[in-house]
């Protein structure tokens, strides 16, 4: 006769992991429903746990979205960290990487990265909000240091560091809110991502 046991056969997480198998269920759900689906209670039944649990981890659903949003920006950073690390490429070269993995991103966290956008404008009180300006600021920096850098080497125009890199992050941010929109090819932004760099670097003035 089978062994019965009042955990539920799939339970999802290990033991001590709970917050990360919340986590990693509602983004599978904003993947596939969108923000307006979550809710700890359907999170609470989509990982087998009780009603209550969730609330140890996110007091509320506001605390859910930010906590799925810095995860995100996490993710990202650790991407573009990762990214710009190579002092031997030009700043070409760096700053084509560093798109690459930013796009990469997008193209694979496309209801993510939305929310993190949102998120990162929510509310001063938030408990997250300290928190989410950080990796805002984070993301931002990694573009941030490597144009400074290329200033110092001069190999780019001198200017506000900052300034450039709005520039530089509305370009990319664009190319990413073209694909979410289905306006621009995954795979055609990707393969043509080394021209755009070129184009934003180098400006469309002709060249003599």
């Amino acid at each position: 006769m089978p062994r019965l046991s009042s955990a539920p056969a799939n339970r999802p997480y290990h033991h001590g992991d709970l917050r990360a198998a919340l986590l990693k269920s509602a983004e599978r759900t904003l993947r596939e429903k969108g923000a307006g689906a979550l809710s700890l209670r359907e999170l609470a039944r989509d990982t087998g746990v009780s009603h209550a649990a969730p609330g140890r981890h996110f007091k509320d659903k506001q605390a859910l979205l930010d906590a799925l949003a810095l995860d995100g920006y996490e993710r990202l950073n650790r991407a573009l960290g990762a990214a710009a690390l190579d002092p031997g490429l030009s700043f070409e070269g760096r700053m084509a990487a560093l798109a690459r993995a930013y796009l990469g991103f997008a193209v694979e966290n496309p209801e993510l990265l939305e929310l993190m956008f949102a998120r990162k404008h929510a509310p001063e009180d938030s408990d997250s909000s300290a928190q989410l300006a950080a990796a805002v600021d984070e993301s931002l920096g990694s573009i941030t240091r490597m144009i400074a850098d290329a200033q110092e080497r001069g190999e780019i125009i001198q200017g506000d560091p900052e300034r450039i890199t709005m520039v530089a992050a509305a370009s990319l941010h664009g190319l990413a809110a073209l694909i979410a929109g289905c306006a621009l090819d995954a795979e055609d932004a990707m393969s043509g991502l080394d021209e755009h760099v070129h184009l934003l670097l180098h400006g469309l003035k002709p060249r003599r």
